[in-house]
């Protein structure tokens, strides 16, 4: 219990968590579906967010997502 309830691999896994959301939410795919086939961008992301401690505003996630080309090619511009 010591360990699950450890702040340190709760802030881990919500990150994990939430760089998985903004792939499924704003690309509607998963991290290593086309067009990147690996888990680089997500790695990249997973590391900023874990930079900034968590802080998705700091770290310019979102705003990357949505002027993504792949963004706004799906949804517009």
């Amino acid at each position: 219990r010591k360990v699950a309830e450890h702040g340190t691999l709760a802030t881990q896994e919500s990150n994990r968590a939430f760089v998985l959301m903004q792939y499924f939410g704003y690309l509607r795919r998963n991290p290593n579906d086309p067009q990147d086939t690996d888990y680089t961008g997500y790695d990249f992301w997973l590391t900023k967010l874990n930079q900034f401690n968590g802080n998705a505003v700091n770290a310019e996630m979102v705003k990357a997502f949505i002027l993504s080309g792949e963004y706004r090619h799906r949804f517009g511009p």
